[in-house]
């Protein structure tokens, strides 16, 4: 049962917490992609029953297959975030390996060609595929380890080689946001989606850039944005929204102070995305004031989820337990 604590309404806790908080910039969610996309043939025309392989880089053998339908197209669930190599095959012939990299609780799409062109042209390309990924790899390797200023010139080299490569200037923008330069951050993002205009991971991205800045207008546009182009598919096969993009957009609306705004969206992020430990934490605090047997499971899952995280928000998470349970 949920108590007021003796000599001290729950109330005055909520202010003391409010009033010390920092919320944290936003997290990656911890969960797996989807990846979708057509498959034609040199006249753009669908093919059936292609043979699509989903392999993942750096030889963890991790490997999908799945086919294309009547209209070309294929979709696979349940890819772990990570850096995969995509192609298609149907009756000896094959499209160019294309790179792309996961994002948990996202949506991707890699629309593939099968050859329909010269052999010298086929080997070039997939020279260069093969190129673009080492370079991508080597960025990914480099971003992971927290060398940011290495990995931007990785992934700067891939958008020479091929200027296409969206998911560079994303890598780059989230590098740039790591070292706390924003402004060339929001540059790289805004250059992904001049690239390819409904890249939700770039507005994602360019949500999180303007949030640090408190520019909460901007942030709430591109988070929106991010909402609407990432269609992610839910178990039943219905869309529902993205798990990093409601957060974002949740943070915002906190931080403008309108936690009842913010709660409905974050209750979509966890039930999207119930390992989204600072979505609980967060949902917590929109609650506590106003409902707190239902804030208590979500300090609890955030503890369970992320029991060494931030120390501030661990020890906060704990005494609200502990104040809660009394």
């Amino acid at each position: 049962m949920v108590r007021r604590i003796s000599g001290r309404p729950v109330w005055l806790l909520v202010f003391a917490i409010i009033g010390a908080l920092t919320i944290a910039m936003p997290a990656a969610a911890q969960s797996t992609g989807i990846l979708k996309g057509t498959v034609t043939d040199d006249k753009g025309q669908p093919v059936e029953a292609a043979v699509i392989t989903i392999q993942m880089s750096g030889g963890t053998g991790r490997r999908f297959e799945t086919k294309s339908n009547k209209k070309g197209e294929y979709i696979q669930v349940g890819i772990p975030p990570g850096q995969y190599e995509i192609s298609a095959e149907k009756d000896k012939m094959g499209s160019a390996p294309a790179g792309y990299r996961v994002r948990a609780s996202n949506t991707g799409e890699v629309n593939l060609v099968l050859a329909g062109a010269s052999a010298s042209a086929n080997k070039e390309n997939a020279a260069k595929a093969t190129e673009l990924k080492k370079m991508f790899d080597e960025g990914v390797a480099l971003s992971s380890a927290g060398k940011h200023s290495e990995a931007i010139e990785k992934f700067t080299a891939g958008t020479t080689l091929v200027p296409s490569c969206y998911d560079c200037y994303n890598n780059i923008g989230f590098s740039y946001a790591q070292m706390k330069e924003w402004d060339k951050a929001e540059a790289a993002y805004k250059k992904s989606i001049e690239v390819k205009p409904d890249d939700a991971n770039a507005y994602s991205g360019l949500a999180t850039v303007y949030n640090a800045q408190r520019k909460f207008d901007l942030a709430a546009e591109a988070s929106a944005k991010a909402t609407q182009y990432a269609g992610t598919l839910n178990a039943a096969g219905g869309a529902s929204g993205n798990a990093d993009a409601l957060y974002n957009q949740a943070v915002i609306l906190f931080n403008q102070g309108k936690s009842a705004e913010a709660a409905p969206l974050l209750q979509q992020a966890v039930q999207a995305n119930p390992t989204n430990a600072d979505a609980h934490y967060l949902l917590g605090m929109t609650l506590v004031g106003t409902d707190p047997a239902k804030a208590l499971p979500e300090f609890e899952a955030y503890l369970k989820l992320a029991p060494q995280g931030p120390a501030d928000k661990v020890k906060m998470a704990q005494d609200v337990v502990a104040a809660l349970k009394k």
